[in-house]
């Protein structure tokens, strides 16, 4: 009786590795599960007992599948069906492109999926061929509070989001700040920042590397006495780094600027200054960067200077830069610095607005396919 069990135990044990995917490795080793995906650097194995493996491709000599693959190729063709191996090469048998079946040397391959896969896959790019407005967009907001109280009360306070819808033709990006501080550690209590700032920028690529792009800026900021700043302008860029962990980009172009500023007095000689509105006409030259620092920690940072072309050798810039490490998909440790610079700010007032903040950040949506 207990050899019986044990010969039925054998059978079935044959039977479940003949019905399952096995991938052979450089040194002999065969590995047996479901064939998942692959990139053409790693190939996702799913197995039974240790769960989902990941192998390199470089170390793999030979597949055998149960179940059809779906192959694509260097050159776009897509090859389906059940595939082995003969002289170091895949060959996809069934593949509806031919009646013989198809080889496939291994460094031909640049992606390797499952039918479930396939079809995902194929609805997430037909989605991205033919996109609506809803899709693609994702986002961030950065938060910062600080407190104190006792022999100084102060409160200060930023909040900055963005919004992001992104394909491979263009680029939609929606941006807020604000900054507000107060001490009232002593009467009477003191507004030290109130500024906030918002956005819109368009970027649609007319080439591999270059783009055009057209944005607006708005902005308020009451120790400056700025009612409102309304920017609007546009140009042309330059994707100079543009892989999966960095993007760098420069551009240059030119703007609108119209400037609106609220009356004021000062106090030692006492003076009183008008509101006056200001209009210029400007040049656009900057510079973006995005990288990944690690596989948790990311770095971003931005440079626009504007050169007056109405009052020559009167200009503004902005700077921004922010880091974030990931403590879940989710949510991130953040750090802000920003530096706003205007070359002939109101009598009596700096020309410098710097801002360094640290808080969380919260991510949500999916931007990219």
């Amino acid at each position: 009786m207990r050899h019986c069990f044990l010969c039925l135990l054998a059978v079935l044990v044959c039977a479940s590795g003949a019905f399952a995917d096995q991938v052979t490795l450089k040194n002999g080793d065969r590995l047996t599960g479901t064939i998942v995906s692959g990139d053409g650097k790693t190939l996702l194995l799913k197995t039974e007992f240790t769960g989902d493996v990941t192998v390199q491709w470089d170390a793999i000599t030979g597949i055998e599948s149960s179940e059809n693959l779906n192959l694509t190729l260097k050159d776009g063709q897509r090859l389906a069906g059940k595939v082995t191996t003969q002289d170091g090469k895949f060959v996809v048998a069934g593949t509806a492109a031919a009646t013989a079946a198809v080889p496939a040397a291994k460094d031909t391959i640049v992606a390797v999926r499952n039918d479930p896969e396939q079809q995902s896959f194929d609805a997430e790019a037909a989605k991205m061929a033919h996109p609506k407005f809803s899709y693609f967009w994702g986002g961030l907001l950065d938060t910062g509070l600080a407190l104190t109280s006792g022999n100084s009360s102060t409160l200060s306070y930023t909040l900055s989001t963005k919004a992001v819808r992104e394909t491979p033709r263009d680029k939609i990006t929606l941006y807020t700040t604000y900054i507000y501080a107060n001490d009232h550690s002593t009467p009477p209590n003191r507004t030290t920042a109130n500024d906030l700032r918002a956005g819109l920028r368009g970027d649609l690529n007319i080439s591999a590397r270059f783009f055009v792009f057209a944005f607006t800026d708005f902005e308020t900021n009451e120790l400056q006495h700025l009612n409102l700043r309304q920017v609007y302008g546009g140009g042309l860029g330059y994707h100079v780094i543009k892989t999966e962990r960095t993007a760098f980009d420069v551009f240059a172009g030119a703007s609108y600027d119209r400037d609106s500023f609220g009356q004021y007095s000062l106090l030692n000689p006492v003076r009183f200054f008008p509101g006056q509105v200001t209009n210029s006409a400007e040049l656009v030259v900057g510079e973006e960067l995005s990288t990944h620092l690690s596989s948790r920690t990311t770095l971003g940072e931005r440079f626009v200077f504007y050169p007056n072309l109405s009052n020559t050798g009167q200009y503004r810039y902005q700077f921004n830069a922010n880091s974030a490490t990931v403590i879940k998909k989710w949510l991130s440790w953040q750090i802000t610095f920003t530096d706003g610079y205007l070359s002939n700010p109101p009598v009596g007032l700096k020309s410098n607005d710097l801002l360094l903040s640290t808080g969380l950040r919260v991510v949500w949506g999916k931007s990219k396919l």
